[in-house]
C-alpha cells in the first residue's frame, strides 16, 4: 500500500472522549494519536478548539495491516514493502480478477453502509474466481476517498471486505490509498488458483448442453429498487401493494448481502461437469450473451424455468411487473450461469443434492444461427432483448 492519502474530519471532536460518536468507534490508538496531535488558538479568549483530525497515510497503512492482514504459509512478505511476494505452490494456474467499484455508479452510501458496500466489493471479486472454478488466496485493495469519508467508515468498509473474505481464507496481502476529490472507489483484486490445465471458462459451451443456473435470479434487483424507492413506470396506474417484512428483508439482504458460489464452481470444475460458466453479475440476458458470444454459439432459454423465490415473485406482484424481467435484467444476483452435456444432468443433481446446492436447468445451448432467443408462456419464441447493464451506455 503506498502513496500519498490524507484524511481530514470535517467534524470538531474532544479527543480525550474515546467513545463520543461513530467516527471514533474502534479507531486504533496510532490513528488516534495522528488525529489528535495538533491545537490550534481561536480568539482573544482561552477558548481552543481542535484542528480538523487528519489522518496520515502510513499510520493509516500500519493499522490497516494490523487489523486485518494475516499470513499464509506461502505469503513470503505481505503489506510493508514494494510489493508482496508469494512463495509459488506446485505447479498450477493463477487467476487474478480485479474490479473497480465507484460511487454514484455501484453503490449509493446514502441507502447502503461503509460495510455493506465492502462486503459487495470482496463478492464482487469472489463470484469471478467462483466461475473459474478456481480457490480464492490473496487478495489487494485500493481506496480513493474524499475527507469526508471518516476514519470509522474506512475501517467499516475494510471490515465488511475481509468479513466475505475469511469465509474463505483469503489473505490480505497489499493494495493503495489515496485522496479523492469526488466519492468512494474501491478497487479489489483477488488472485485464486486451480491445479494446471483445469478451470472453467466463458468458452466451451457446445450444442446440445443444457443451461443451468444456481440459486434464485433477480432478487438483488428487487432489493436494490426497494432500498432507493424506485417505481416501474406502471405503478403509476395504481398503488403499490404493501409487501411483507419477511419477504423485504429477504430481498434487501440478498442485494447487501449476496453470496459467491465458490463451492459450486469448485465441484463443477473438480468433477468436469460443466464446459462453460460465467457468474451473473451484470443480468442473465447480458451474461449469457457473453457465453455465445466465447464459445461461438447461440441458446434458447425457458422463461418458465427461470428461478424465482417467493420474495421476488411478491415484490413483483405488488410493483405490477413479471418476476421474469428482473431475472433477465438484474444484474448483481452473483449466482453461476453454466453449461454441461446433457449426459452430466444425472452427476449435476447428484452434486448439487450431496452439496445443498439449488441448480436449476432453464434451456440449451443452440447453433450460432439461431441467436439468443426465449420461450415465452404460450410457447412462442422471440428474441431475449439485451437489457442488462452496460457501462457507457
Amino acid at each position: 500500500m503506498v502513496t500519498g492519502f490524507m484524511f481530514r474530519d470535517v467534524r470538531s471532536y474532544n479527543p480525550n472522549t474515546r467513545n463520543q460518536e461513530l467516527e471514533t468507534r474502534n479507531i486504533p490508538q496510532v490513528l488516534w494519536n495522528a488525529m489528535s496531535r495538533r491545537t490550534e488558538y481561536c480568539g482573544p479568549a482561552v477558548t481552543i478548539r481542535k484542528a480538523q483530525p487528519r489522518i496520515q497515510e502510513f499510520a493509516l497503512i500500519r493499522a490497516l495491516a494490523r487489523r486485518f492482514a494475516r499470513n499464509t504459509s506461502q505469503l513470503v512478505q505481505g503489506i510493508g514493502d514494494d510489493a508482496a511476494v508469494i512463495a509459488a505452490p506446485a505447479p498450477g494456474w493463477w487467476h487474478v480478477t480485479t474490479d473497480l467499484l465507484a460511487e454514484g455508479v455501484h453503490f449509493d452510501l446514502r441507502t447502503a453502509s461503509a460495510e455493506s458496500v465492502g462486503y459487495r466489493a470482496a463478492i464482487a471479486n469472489l463470484s469471478d474466481i467462483a466461475a473459474m472454478g478456481a480457490s480464492p488466496r490473496y487478495l489487494l485493495i485500493s481506496l480513493a476517498a474524499p475527507r469526508t469519508f471518516t476514519p470509522a467508515r474506512i475501517f467499516e468498509l475494510y471490515e465488511g471486505l475481509m468479513q466475505a473474505c475469511r469465509l474463505h481464507g483469503v489473505a490480505l496481502i497489499g493494495g493503495d490509498t489515496s485522496s479523492s476529490r469526488a466519492g468512494v472507489f474501491v478497487s479489489i483484486t483477488l488472485i485464486g488458483t486451480t491445479i494446471s490445465g483445469r478451470a472453467l471458462f466463458r468458452r466451451g459451451a457446445h450444442v446440445g448442453d443444457s443451461i443451468y443456473v444456481t440459486g434464485t435470479l433477480g432478487d438483488s434487483l428487487a432489493g436494490l429498487q426497494l432500498l432507493t424507492n424506485a417505481k416501474s413506470n406502471r405503478s403509476t396506474l395504481r398503488p403499490f401493494a404493501p409487501l411483507r417484512k419477511p419477504h423485504r428483508d429477504f430481498l434487501v439482504q440478498r442485494h447487501l448481502r449476496p453470496t459467491a458460489r465458490i463451492g459450486e464452481g469448485q465441484w463443477l470444475n473438480s468433477a468436469r461437469l460443466a464446459t462453460a460458466a460465467i457468474d451473473l453479475s451484470d443480468g442473465l440476458s447480458g451474461d449469457l450473451r457473453h457465453i455465445c458470444e466465447e464459445s461461438r454459439v447461440g441458446a434458447e432459454i425457458d422463461l418458465s424455468a427461470i428461478p424465482i423465490s417467493p420474495a421476488c415473485s411478491a415484490y413483483a406482484e405488488s410493483r405490477h411487473l413479471r418476476p421474469v424481467q428482473l431475472a433477465l435484467t438484474g444484474g448483481e444476483d452473483y449466482e453461476l450461469l453454466f453449461t454441461a452435456p446433457p449426459a452430466k444432468h444425472s452427476a449435476i443433481e447428484r452434486q448439487a443434492r450431496a452439496h445443498g446446492s439449488q441448480i436449476t436447468r432453464i434451456g440449451r445451448i443452440r447453433a450460432r444461427r439461431f441467436g439468443m432467443q426465449m420461450k415465452t408462456t404460450d410457447g412462442t419464441m422471440r428474441p431475449i432483448p439485451m437489457s442488462s447493464y452496460e457501462h457507457f451506455r
